[in-house]
């Protein structure tokens, strides 16, 4: 535990007052929903606030105890999210809801488990090929006979008994913490552009080729699999970890170029990229069909207006994906264009306070990590809220800490602690809050104390004889 500092006392303060908040809006919010809906208090509502403010209180505690340097918005954004996207999924689905509940619970002690397990953040760049290793092997799970199964077109889900699992969640944040940790012991080495292609200045192969070489096989991975969403997430997350580590715009405009091509490529070569593409366009013309549920969001969002019709009393559930790829569609809905734009500004801040740690960190391997974890959720937030929009084809990925699904809030949580984490450390190096030994530092100190008392007592009596 961190010696006590008046800015890390006032940000904790400051972070149980809006985590309280939080909590305030989803407990209102869910009481809303069932009157809207069934014209009754809901008779759980008592178990269920004292439950939601347990565990956000838990995960508050937490971060106060292991992590006080940390900044003070991070969790309660991420809470106020989670705690709207329940409102909307138990107001569509009683079953979900229920899922949802114990996977948030599930998600809140793996949050709690990370900071205790990570300490020093630094440590993790000793296991880059380790996470490289979970990574790859994490994308390749759904191919395998047997456990691996389609959903949507997508075989991106594993089945364990009654547990469907979607690895890719997971391997988002093996692969960013292995980017992170070879371009921490290699992007000089890289931006230097040693090599050289006729005229052209390249970096050598040896250092370029097993990051490029890994990318590549992630984004085959998961074109093979159908998952263009996170295929487009992995390309993007390569292309800015490449451009912040060297500093170097053109690894961005190749990066851009490169998206081009592949994009006219898979327009070309699959049927389901053009069908999006078309979807797209004009869902109107499909509406018995592939566009019915983009055009009923249409029609969702319209209904809504500015205010919205009010929580449980529109029809978000004419659309068939409402809890997971059209959650926000639902928000539109029934919280109108003011809801919709506060959880978009709820993803622009936390967004803001990821890149706020990336900015401060002096350790390259802090720096990417951070810029890394936060490009996963603005990437993710953009991809699913701009293909419900018709602004991009939409591609089925999860909209973070809102949508159904417990692979997606348990590896989110991950994330969040990982990135409130590195927040303390940055909070720690720059001299805002006082730095200590960790839990395990003191345990270590400990044992090399209580070694040395003994080899001292060893050498009196050696020469007492």
């Amino acid at each position: 535990m961190a010696q006590s500092s008046p800015l890390a006392a006032a940000r904790r303060n400051s972070e149980l007052g809006l985590v309280v908040m939080a909590a305030g809006i989803t407990g209102v919010a869910y009481v809303l929903a069932a009157l809207g809906k069934n014209s009754t208090m809901p008779a759980t509502i008592i178990p269920f606030l004292i439950a939601l403010l347990g565990l956000l209180v838990a995960a508050h505690i937490a971060v106060r105890i292991m992590a006080s340097g940390a900044d003070a918005t991070l969790l309660p954004l991420a809470v106020l999210l989670n705690g709207i996207g329940y409102v909307m999924i138990a107001r569509l689905n009683d079953e979900r809801a229920a899922k949802q509940t114990t996977w948030t619970f599930i998600a809140i002690v793996a949050f709690v488990i990370t900071l205790a397990l990570v300490q020093r953040p630094a440590d993790l760049a000793r296991y880059k090929w380790t996470f490289l290793f979970i990574g790859v092997g994490s994308l390749l799970l759904p191919l395998v006979p047997g456990i691996g199964s389609s959903v949507g077109g997508a075989r991106i889900w594993i089945s364990i008994g009654p547990v469907n699992i979607q690895p890719g969640e997971f391997a988002k944040i093996a692969l960013a913490l292995f980017f992170a940790a070879y371009l921490a012991d290699n992007r000089e080495l890289i931006a230097a552009g040693t090599g050289r292609l006729g005229r052209l200045h390249i970096p050598q192969m040896r250092y370029l080729l097993p990051i490029t070489g890994a990318w590549a096989f992630a984004i085959a991975v998961m074109v093979a699999e159908k998952d263009l969403g996170s295929a487009l997430l992995f390309f993007t997350l390569f292309t800015v970890m490449m451009w912040v580590a060297t500093e170097r715009a053109l690894f961005l405009l190749i990066g851009i170029a490169l998206f081009a091509g592949a994009a006219v490529v898979a327009y070309n070569l699959f049927e389901v990229v053009r069908t999006r593409v078309q979807v797209m366009i004009d869902p109107w013309s499909q509406y018995q069909g592939k566009g019915y549920q983009p055009a009923q969001a249409m029609f969702a969002f319209a209904n809504g207006g500015t205010g919205g019709t009010g929580l449980g009393m529109g029809s978000p559930n004419k659309i068939p994906a409402a809890s997971t790829d059209y959650i926000f569609a639902a928000v539109g809905e029934e919280m109108g264009l003011i809801g919709a734009t506060a959880v978009l500004i709820a993803f622009l801040l936390l967004i803001g306070a990821g890149m706020r740690v990336a900015i401060r960190a002096e350790r390259t391997f802090e720096k990417l990590l951070a810029t890394g974890l936060t490009t996963i959720i603005g990437m993710q937030a953009f991809i699913i809220t701009a293909g419900v929009l018709r602004v991009i084809p939409l591609t089925g990925i999860t909209l973070p800490f809102m949508s159904y699904g417990g692979s997606s809030l348990l590896a989110n949580y991950v994330l969040l602690a990982l990135l409130i984490r590195l927040s303390d450390s940055v909070a720690r190096r720059t001299g805002d809050v006082p730095d200590s030994l960790t839990f395990s530092e003191r345990m270590e100190a400990r044992a090399l104390r209580k070694q040395a008392a003994r080899e001292a007592r060893a050498l009196s009596q050696g020469g007492a004889r």
